[in-house]
């Protein structure tokens, strides 16, 4: 966001760091780039991957996936009308209640939470900042089921923290240091409500609650044990003094989307890691300022001398405080933390029915600010294949392709991580080239690839250097510089796959983030009286495949976010209304069992009118719309017009809001019962925009929900995850 919409973590929540021209791919592509650079299984050769893309129907066929169990063709609430009010709104007919909320907590001997700042043992609690989450259910003996829809687990991130000046300052009693260096005590709990948790739900006499003893609540953070898998394990770039082998890591850290293997495990991606490392202003001149590792930690955003997030690195001299000084400290990789940033980026994969179990990191599928995984619904005899975004400014958006092909028993193994093993560690991974003609490719990365083996900048030697460096190979080979890629979601009615552009300040007329086809507008929007520019409000793209290991797509605008009252000529391009206009499209999920694709916010710049929401829609298809002409003036008084397609144009029939959050909160993480039934939304950071300094004064809160709505003690904000029900209990949305 620019300037106008900047919010705590702004800072390390908009990366933007790739700086590249792309100079390479139009050049040599059709002359370097052979047959064995394409999909297998897709189209043959470079030639034919664009020539197919221009060829597409615009809708999945082949490998198209089949019918949800309830599919619903018209959304049969009433829209929710914009609110700045300090709760969650829902449609008349529903309700929203709060089941389970930072601090709670998941044993039966932890102590119930005070929420003034004195909890400790967060490692047993609740974490902070719920975003992405995924059901898996429980049948009434508490056995591993498919369809059991009263009883389950949630699995679900906790990405961040409400911070100011360093300290997480709503869980410290009197909001924490705000220098260096860090208190240990503080760090100690920060270091614990990152990461994962799983909790057992049920519903008790039409009432959703968790089960605070149960067996199955769990929780990863920073500090749990992870195992390196894929073409990565063992690389001399993961080597630490903790892993001298390079084959494990501890944690996990700022998760934020989600997605549900086909075998029935929780993948997570990590996203903004970057910001939590420090390392001084002369750790270039020690590594040497041209070493390939200098190159490497500028194009992941952790440039010499740039203070961490939270200072962790300077609690004390215990071993669990030093890992977040990646700097060139010691002897050697073996003596240091040098590489320790290496080990996070990746999606991790977890068993919540076996809490026994490590992470997994699964390295083939590229390291980069993940922000969730989306996967196609798999076909017996194919790969299986997964769509991911990395979600910073002018990043990319990927694609990973198995090796394996799919095994329809897989679904039920016993051994689930051994069967994400069999999948996700080898494969092959792509990355997305739109054209200006509605047309697209996917790009491989690997070694096979002459432009990323050949690669000028930076040196490649193995696929375990593209894993680990994967936005260094995306450059080489011209990837589309995007508008913050985040969620993606696979339509279930034609496989269609769609991807959230949040927003993007950087994006303008001509320049290294110039305005194109896949990402076309640049306009003004204010907010009372402050200014911001560039590509304000966001939008979601959508691609069509033959089949999804298919090398060509074709794409279109599904939907263009903005103000229902900007010009309908530039920049409100779905003609939005005030039952569903929107900004910053963030979480996207798509119902299993009703079909809805459900759309959340995580917005700074519409704020002044209305908190962040979640929408329904009933998306169409790619090419139900049209081309669009935008016109720009250069600086030089010159015309420049960009051409776009869009789908059709929205009305309250296909679109429409369905829930307005509290003050400050971003809304994310979705999933739902099997039967459609209770709907699970995350209410992320209320009240983040209060200071710190007036942490012991509850009335300048700028949020005190959770607590204002009857849940829990004490006053501070809570992130939270709330259980939507329809009142006569019928189907979510209907």
């Amino acid at each position: 966001m620019s300037s106008a919409t900047t919010r705590p973590g702004d800072t390390f929540n908009n990366e933007d760091s790739n700086t590249s021209n792309n100079p390479h791919f139009d050049a040599i592509l059709d002359a370097r780039l052979s047959r064995r650079n394409m999909l297998r299984g897709g189209v043959g050769a470079a030639t034919a991957a664009m020539l197919g893309a221009a060829t597409l129907t615009g809708c999945a066929t082949s490998g198209a996936m089949s019918g949800p169990m309830h599919p619903i063709t018209a959304l049969g609430f009433t829209p929710v009308p914009k609110s700045l009010a300090d709760t969650v709104l829902v449609p008349p007919g529903y309700k929203a209640e709060v089941i389970y909320a930072l601090g709670d907590p998941l044993s039966a001997t932890a102590p119930a939470f005070k929420n003034d700042g004195t909890d400790v043992d967060f490692d047993q609690r609740a974490g902070d900042h719920h975003d992405g989450m995924e059901w898996f259910s429980l049948d009434a003996s508490g056995r591993p089921s498919a369809t059991y829809s009263a009883r389950g687990l949630i699995a679900m991130n906790h990405e961040a923290t409400t911070d100011e000046k360093l300290s997480s300052f709503f869980i410290h009693a009197d909001g924490g240091g705000s220098t260096l260096p860090r208190r240990a005590a503080e760090v100690d709990k920060e270091l614990m409500i990152h990461g994962l948790s799983v909790v057992e739900v049920e519903s008790r006499g039409g009432k959703w609650g968790y089960k605070q003893d149960s067996a199955f609540n769990r929780r990863v953070t920073t500090m749990s044990d992870a195992v390196i898998h894929g073409p990565a394990r063992g690389s001399a770039h993961l080597v630490t003094k903790f892993s001298q082998d390079g084959t494990r890591a501890r944690g996990t850290l700022n998760n934020c989307g989600t997605g549900k293997t086909p075998w029935g495990t929780y993948a997570s991606g990590e996203e903004n890691w970057f910001g939590y490392f420090s390392r001084d202003a002369r750790d270039n001149d020690r590594r040497g300022r041209n070493d390939s590792s200098v190159v490497a930690l500028n194009r992941y955003g952790r440039v010499a001398g740039a203070p961490s997030r939270h200072g962790w690195e300077s609690a004390g001299s215990d071993d669990k405080y030093l890992r977040w000084n990646n700097g060139a400290i010691g002897a050697n990789a073996r003596a240091d933390y040098r590489n320790e940033m290496n080990t996070f980026g990746y999606i991790v994969e977890i068993d919540p029915y076996d809490k026994t179990q490590a992470v997994h990191k699964r390295t083939a599928l590229g390291r980069m600010g993940h922000e969730n995984v989306s996967f196609a619904k798999p076909a017996a005899g194919q790969p299986v294949v997964a769509y991911m975004g990395d979600d910073a400014r002018n990043e990319y958006i990927y694609k990973f392709v198995s090796d394996a092909q799919w095994e329809p028993s897989d679904a039920n193994a016993a051994n689930r991580l051994a069967v994400g093993s069999k999948y996700l560690d080898k494969g092959t991974l792509f990355v997305a080239k739109f054209r200006d003609n509605g047309s697209g490719e996917w790009v491989e990365l690997s070694m096979k690839n002459p432009i990323v083996a050949a690669n000028p900048d930076f040196t490649f030697t193995s696929d375990a250097d593209v894993a680990i460096f994967t936005r260094l190979a995306a450059d080489a080979v011209g990837a589309t510089k995007m508008d913050r890629p985040e969620w993606a979601g696979v339509n279930p009615r034609n496989g269609e796959v769609y991807i959230t552009l949040t927003n993007n300040s950087n994006r303008t007329v001509d320049g290294e983030a110039a305005a194109d086809a896949a990402n076309p507008r640049v306009y003004q929007d204010m907010k009372g009286s402050r200014a911001s520019n560039g590509n304000v409000n966001g939008h979601i793209i959508r691609l069509a495949e033959a089949t999804p290991a298919s090398a060509a797509f074709k794409w279109d605008i599904y939907l263009v976010a903005s103000e229902a009252g900007a010009d309908k000529s530039q920049v409100n391009l779905s003609n939005l209304t005030d039952a569903n206009d929107l900004s910053s499209p963030d979480g996207l999920v798509f119902s299993p069992a009703t079909s809805i694709c459900w759309i959340q916010t995580d917005d700074g710049a519409y704020t002044d009118v209305t908190n962040c929401m979640l929408l329904a829609a009933l998306p169409g298809q790619v090419g139900d719309g049209g081309r669009k002409s935008l016109s720009y003036k250069r600086a030089d008084g010159s015309e420049k017009r960009v051409d776009t397609f869009v789908g059709k144009p929205q009305t309250e029939a296909t679109l429409k809001r369905f829930l307005v959050g509290p003050k400050g909160a971003e809304i994310t993480g979705w999933c739902e019962s099997p039967d459609g039934r209770a709907m699970f939304v995350n209410i992320q950071h209320p009240g983040e925009n209060t200071k710190m300094a007036d942490v012991r004064d509850p009335a300048k809160y700028e949020s005190q929900w959770p607590a204002n709505a009857g849940y829990g003690t004490g006053r501070r904000p809570r992130s939270a995850t709330i259980a939507i029900t329809k009142l006569d209990g019928g189907l979510i949305g209907s």
